[in-house]
């Protein structure tokens, strides 16, 4: 456990990976989500991404993780390396999460896509209300409420190649 932890909920401990997916035209996929049932966090912007499967990689487990939230095809050899690493907790539903997680990047060879959500599970129909592709510039300029919370801030060392060893972040 970790000592900043409120004991609201039952926690579920997990590793997990979010992807930085960014077009030919540097623009930068983040879905625009809530949680039902906790309307007093309001609305912010996510990167893609989730929990490991028992016995998966980071990679095996981004480009599942892509493909189940967005239709977005990539080959493992698209998915760059996981030099961001964090540990975050949030509020989820009736649980609170605590993850380990791992940013990667994606660079997609053409524009970015609209967003497929065949392969969404339930929640995640019901959570992401929405998408865009972000121009760098203006996610850099506006500063949204992001989930990483310092996405805007660390966004350009991380794209940089910098490894990034990011303190522990209560985001909800």
């Amino acid at each position: 456990m970790h000592p900043e932890l409120p004991a609201d909920l039952p926690v579920v401990e997990r590793r997990a990976v979010r992807l930085v997916v960014r077009d030919v035209t540097d623009r930068l996929l983040l879905f625009h989500t809530h949680d039902p049932d906790h309307p007093r966090l309001g609305t912010w912007w996510e990167l893609p991404g989730g929990g490991l499967d028992p016995g998966e990689t980071y990679l095996e487990a981004a480009v599942r993780e892509l493909r189940e939230e967005t239709g977005i095809v990539v080959r493992p050899d698209q998915v760059g390396a996981a030099s961001w690493r964090r540990r975050a907790s949030f509020v989820h539903r009736q649980r609170r999460h605590l993850q380990d997680e791992v940013v990667v990047p994606v660079r997609l060879p053409g524009p970015g896509p609209d967003v497929d959500e065949t392969e969404r599970l339930d929640y995640e129909l019901e959570d992401y209300f929405g998408f865009r592709w972000w121009p760098l510039a203006d996610l850099l300029a506006e500063r949204p409420r992001c989930y990483p919370g310092r996405l805007p801030e660390l966004l350009p060392a991380f794209l940089a190649g910098e490894e990034i060893d990011e303190p522990f972040e209560l985001f909800s």
